[in-house]
């Protein structure tokens, strides 16, 4: 594969984020927020999308020009190979099976079931929301979206099964154990916040403490830093010239749109932060299918 279009860069410092929870949002973006969901076929509101949102003029002319791209086969297509490549690269890692500690622990087999059941909705979610994160930057950025893949409307279902409910342990709601935990996530990762993902995992505390050591372990390592940065130039390179655009979004008018509410480096460098974090949620998210696998 060539050079990526753009380097993945974590900002340093990271910028501040205001995201938008679906319960303070109403009118237009509220409408925005219920179609994104059903278009991407997912229970939740991506912490890059909420974020986008604290921007009105940008998340409107964004999401204008997205719509018709995610709601089409083609999007659809390049989700479902990234996430193939994004569980194939994690099973190179060689991740240990949980399977024997957590029924020692007390995890009957429909318990693990369940916990399988939510990771299927991120393995399946995450994939969207790092195509529009890499779309957002390339855009802002200068880079234009050339590709003419299939624009065809996708139609059934592609997700997993509809009604799912995420139940978020929000630090507020955490033990003493389980906020040290978001802690040490947050700085092995770099983060300055704790994706919607690892809060809904610890529902059940011993399990995701167990995972997540072992994915800390991994984490670490040079070889995952690899398949992360692979991963970031392989979406790139389908986002800049293989999805499709049948709105017309260009860099100028979304560029255009996000000075209008604030200054484009601010814009920018929120994009740069969720387009380098995503591949290594999507890269973590696979590794937590496996453990369990």
């Amino acid at each position: 594969m060539s050079d990526p279009l753009l380097p993945r860069l974590l900002p340093d410092p990271a910028p501040a984020l205001h995201p938008l929870p679906e319960y303070l949002v109403d009118g237009e973006r509220a409408a925005a927020y219920a179609a994104m969901k059903q278009a991407l076929q997912v229970p939740w509101m991506g912490v890059v999308t909420m974020a986008y949102a604290h921007y009105p003029t940008f998340f409107r002319v964004l999401w204008q020009g997205l719509e018709p791209v995610v709601r089409s086969r083609g999007f659809v297509e390049h989700c479902s190979a990234v996430r193939a490549r994004a569980e194939q690269a994690a099973l190179s890692l060689q991740p240990a099976s949980l399977e024997p500690v957590l029924h020692e622990l007390g995890y009957a087999p429909r318990e693990l079931d369940t916990i399988r059941e939510l990771l299927e909705v991120f393995s399946h979610g995450n994939q969207p929301y790092l195509l529009i994160a890499s779309v957002a930057r390339l855009l802002l950025e200068g880079g234009e979206l050339d590709g003419t893949g299939d624009a065809t409307p996708f139609e059934g279902l592609h997700g997993p099964r509809p009604g799912a409910a995420l139940v978020l342990m929000e630090p507020h709601h955490a033990d003493a154990p389980t906020r040290a935990l978001y802690g040490d996530i947050q700085r092995t990762l770099g983060l300055p916040f704790v994706n919607t993902d690892y809060r809904a995992l610890a529902r059940w505390p011993s399990y995701f403490s167990t995972a997540w050591h072992h994915l800390a372990t991994h984490v670490r390592s040079d070889a995952y830093r690899q398949i992360c940065d692979e991963l970031h130039a392989d979406v790139l390179e389908r986002v800049a010239h293989a999805l499709p655009n049948p709105a017309g979004l260009r860099a100028r008018a979304l560029r255009d749109a996000a000075t209008a509410d604030a200054p484009l480096d601010e814009l920018v460098a929120v994009a740069r932060l969720f387009q380098w974090l995503l591949p290594g949620l999507v890269t973590n998210i696979a590794l937590l299918r496996a453990q369990l696998a």
